[in-house]
């Protein structure tokens, strides 16, 4: 399933909606504003919060930390940075990682789970320059988390930029 994100560059308090293949509101991008630290939540198309991510206040690395409910479900960090391409890793509170790795302030990375592919984010099926796809590819993939993954990878690199 391929999900339709339109870029606005991430400032706080931007909200934006990922439409679904089919042109429909599938989540909002909810940011918040006047908030201590950097804070996103993901919702669905009736206002329920799904996702809830947040900068780390203090950290050595850059980091941001995914939320279901109250509960911590994953932290992001940058993995390592080489010439030609981003490394994030996403540790799961149940122990699992996840490898986050491409041209992230393109527009163009894969999401993946011990060598699987999980998701593909690429900007090249659209001529528009602030528009990108977020291609699921597992059907029993969990949408919110690997949408919120990519907003995630994607606002970390460009305040690294």
């Amino acid at each position: 399933m391929k999900y339709l994100v339109r870029d606005k560059i991430f400032a706080i308090g931007d909200d934006y909606w990922i439409e679904d293949e089919n042109g429909q509101h599938a989540f909002l991008v909810d940011g918040k504003a006047l908030r201590l630290r950097d804070t996103l939540e993901i919702k669905d198309p009736t206002g329920r919060v799904l996702i809830t991510l947040r900068a780390k206040m203090f950290s050595l690395r850059d980091t941001m930390t995914i939320e279901r409910g109250d509960e911590p479900l994953a932290t992001v960090r940058r993995k390592r940075l080489s010439l030609l391409r981003n490394h994030y890793r996403v540790e799961l509170v149940e122990g699992t990682e996840l490898d986050v790795s491409g041209r992230i302030l393109d527009r163009e990375f894969t999401i993946e789970y011990d060598g699987e592919l999980l998701a593909h984010i690429s900007r090249k099926w659209f001529r528009v320059r602030e528009t990108y796809a977020v291609n699921v590819v597992r059907e029993d993939a969990d949408t919110a988390l690997l949408l919120a993954v990519a907003v995630c990878v994607i606002r970390m690199a460009e305040k690294d930029d």
